[in-house]
């Protein structure tokens, strides 16, 4: 029954999504397929990536302030809790809102998937709907060089890059802070950067072990990730300005 929803609501709409953009975009190039597929599902999930990143940001500014509560009460658990669940209401932060934009992604993320496994690299077309024309096959080369149904190296490096890139931007600068306990605060930074680096070592990896169609879907969709994180961080960087300038007036 799961499958039968999953195939419903998920993948057969992106499969017909990416059947008709093959068709209606000029020498069906395989390659500006997939990324004008991406373009359009990021502009559909723009409310929910947007949130999350905003969130993503909030609870690492407020890191510094979760750490000395974990110092302050480092021997009393229940009022940590109390301490750490007070700050968040604070600052109006929900500690889930990060995960649950990121969670409600995931199908959509698991349906391009097997579009592009079976879709592309096993040519199973039998879900187009009968209003979409249905062509006999899809060609997987783009820019008359490339095959997107093929493991592609290069691509997946360059979505490893872009992830990286993206992480870094949403690793915020923690001052070093003189304590008895500031091992914990080291640890903690450590363990920062090394998921900066370990995820898009996970995003080659898994880039590499997968036809190259997904490799340029996760390229496009974190490049775009990324510009949307800049966006959002210069708002906000202005908006604080403006305010501070009022308050100063």
């Amino acid at each position: 029954m799961f499958h039968n929803i999953f195939q419903t609501v998920f993948y057969q709409p992106i499969l017909n999504l990416l059947v008709f953009l093959y068709n209606i975009i000029p020498g069906h190039d395989i390659g500006l397929v997939i990324i004008a597929l991406t373009i359009i599902l990021k502009l559909l999930l723009l409310p929910l990536s947007r949130q999350s990143i905003k969130s993503q940001k909030a609870l690492q500014e407020l890191q510094p302030k979760i750490e000395e509560l974990k110092r302050k009460y480092s021997d009393k658990k229940e009022e940590l809790g109390k301490a750490t669940m007070l700050l968040y209401k604070e600052n109006k932060i929900n500690p889930l809102s990060s995960c649950l934009p990121l969670l409600i992604q995931m199908p959509f993320l698991f349906a391009v998937f097997q579009v592009f496994q079976n879709g592309l690299s096993n040519g199973s077309l039998d879900l187009v709907y009968s209003f979409i024309n249905k062509p006999e096959a899809i060609n997987t080369i783009t820019f008359g060089a490339v095959d997107l149904a093929q493991r592609n190296i290069t691509l997946a490096v360059l979505a490893g890059l872009a992830q990286f890139w993206q992480s870094k931007m949403l690793t915020s600068k923690r001052p070093a802070l003189k304590t008895t306990d500031s091992k914990d605060e080291d640890m903690a930074s450590i363990m920062n950067k090394q998921m900066t680096y370990f995820m898009p070592l996970i995003t080659i990896i898994i880039g590499i072990s997968f036809p190259g169609g997904l490799a340029l879907y996760w390229l496009v969709t974190t490049l775009l990730s990324g510009l949307q994180q800049i966006y959002i961080f210069h708002k906000k960087n202005t908006d604080n300005s403006v305010i501070e300038g009022e308050v100063l007036k």
